[in-house]
């Protein structure tokens, strides 16, 4: 009799173990959407197609700062003028799957479209697989009025140097690719050139890439968790770090047909 009690109380906690058991953070199991960057991509490309001047929003860093980015989002939603976001990476801390699920549910709430890049801690456990799952390409590029906007995975410590990262394939592509369809180009990425993330091997290569690029206008990283400035190579090519949002702060860049502007928004 006893035995017979002890296997029905295996028994029931088996069958009732969703509600004690919580699947692993790194088991990848996601709902909702996926692949949505394409999805953004489309929206940015049809809203913007015949606009001569943007106003991008540019976030980094959120990690596990959950509420900073709400925050950032609902300030992002106040202004009327934002044509789209662009979120640099680190969307989560530990790249667990539920970390991607609220900073994905978090930037669904934003009032304009939104593409995401992968940064390094997006990589830990199974992150670069559940990123891709949700939002498509580590390398993407689309373009908004006469602008490409060419966006890099340049985490390449994540594979330890094993992998061709950044891309200098893709990147080439990008110069003759839709080439009919823009005139400049600006460029995004993670991680900057000559941070500890970067191939430095390759760095020297990775500026004469920019150069090689249609106009290249500006280049956007974030990584650093600080505001950034630097011509790096002495070409012309301003590199901006972004901040990361739990500073309190996100960056807006104005093209227009002669040039660009440049804001720091506090919130």
């Amino acid at each position: 009799m006893r035995y017979l009690y002890l296997s029905l109380l295996i028994l029931a906690s088996l069958t009732g173990c969703h509600h004690v058991f919580e699947y692993h953070p790194y088991d990848g199991r996601i709902s909702g959407a996926s692949d949505i960057n394409a999805g953004q991509i489309k929206k940015i490309e049809a809203a913007c197609k015949d606009k001569d001047t943007l106003i991008v929003a540019f976030v980094s860093d959120s990690h596990g700062w959950f509420s900073d980015l709400r925050s950032a989002v609902s300030d992002i939603n106040k202004r009327s003028d934002i044509d789209f976001v662009v979120h640099c990476g680190d969307i989560t801390d530990c790249g667990t799957t539920r970390e991607f699920e609220r900073t994905r549910d978090i930037m669904f709430n934003l009032k304009v479209p939104f593409v995401v890049m992968i940064g390094n801690h997006d990589f830990l456990g199974t992150g670069d697989q559940v990123f891709s799952y949700l939002f498509g390409g580590l390398d993407f590029s689309f373009i908004a009025g006469r602008v490409k906007f060419v966006c890099l995975n340049t985490n390449a410590t994540e594979y330890d140097y094993l992998a061709a990262v950044p891309n200098f394939d893709y990147m080439e592509e990008q110069i003759t690719e839709r080439d009919e369809e823009f005139d400049r180009t600006v460029v995004c990425m993670h991680a900057r050139p000559y941070c500890e993330q970067f191939n430095n091997n390759v760095a020297k290569a990775f500026g004469h890439y920019m150069t090689l690029l249609k106009n290249t206008m500006f280049a956007v990283s974030g990584h650093n968790h600080r505001l950034e400035k630097d011509e790096i190579y002495g070409d012309g090519i301003i590199y901006y770090g972004m901040d990361t949002v739990s500073h309190g702060n996100y960056c807006i860049f104005t093209i227009t047909p002669s040039g660009y502007e440049y804001e720091i928004v506090y919130f």
